[in-house]
């Protein structure tokens, strides 16, 4: 065995151990670190197949932005681990049913009678003159140019979209008006003087009633 397969059964190894405990770890923030540790794992495997570009895009999109992103707001949002449990139980055996489902589809498509050099030849190895980033390019923008125009347009829609949704106006939250911050003017628009009765500090005891003399 060489030390280039060893790395890839390494890298191998570690991206499917981490694939794995991210769909079964009980804390998100836990399961959006080892799907961060799967993503570098698989741009290792990128950088095997000499496949550079793809290797760094992954860890500079998905590990340095979208992944962080994802931790973030995971850390922020309140989630009750006790409910997340409950519903791992309740769901459990569906979950098994369609990871069964998928297994056997890898299987027949990844088995040996689709893959092997029996049917497909070694591929030559490159001069190191070669750039897979250009030849990547050349693919993108002549034999797949209007897939990759319509994906660029699906994808500015759903941005669109999203901005769309976002800034819709809700009557109960307060905005901020520029052009009158701007127009204000340093007179009774800036302060209000309000004329309130005095409030007794905090902590102090009220004072006692006065109290009424007999008449007699």
């Amino acid at each position: 065995m060489g030390f280039e397969k060893f790395l890839f059964y390494v890298f191998a190894a570690i991206t499917v151990v981490a694939a794995g405990m991210v769909v079964t770890r009980r804390n998100p923030v836990h399961a959006v670190l080892f799907l961060v540790l799967a993503f570098v794992s698989s741009a290792a495997l990128w950088l095997l197949l000499e496949a550079e570009f793809l290797g760094i895009v992954l860890v500079l999109v998905y590990v340095g932005a979208v992944m962080v992103l994802f931790l973030f707001v995971v850390m922020m949002l309140d989630i009750d681990i006790a409910a997340l449990h409950g519903q791992f139980i309740r769901y459990l055996p569906v979950g098994l049913m369609i990871a069964v489902v998928m297994v056997l589809n890898l299987f027949l498509v990844l088995g040996p009678s689709h893959f092997g050099l029996e049917l497909f030849a070694k591929p030559e190895a490159q001069p190191a003159s070669y750039s897979n980033t250009v030849e990547l390019g050349l693919e993108l923008y002549t034999t797949y140019l209007y897939p990759f125009e319509i994906a660029a347009v699906i994808l500015l829609v759903a941005i669109v979209a999203a901005i769309r949704l976002t800034l819709r106006r809700r009557p109960e939250t307060k905005y901020q008006d520029a052009s009158k911050q701007v127009r204000v003017k340093k007179g009774p628009d800036r302060i209000r003087l309000v004329s309130m009765p005095a409030a007794p500090r905090l902590g102090a005891s009220a004072p006692a009633p006065a109290l009424k003399e007999d008449s007699e």
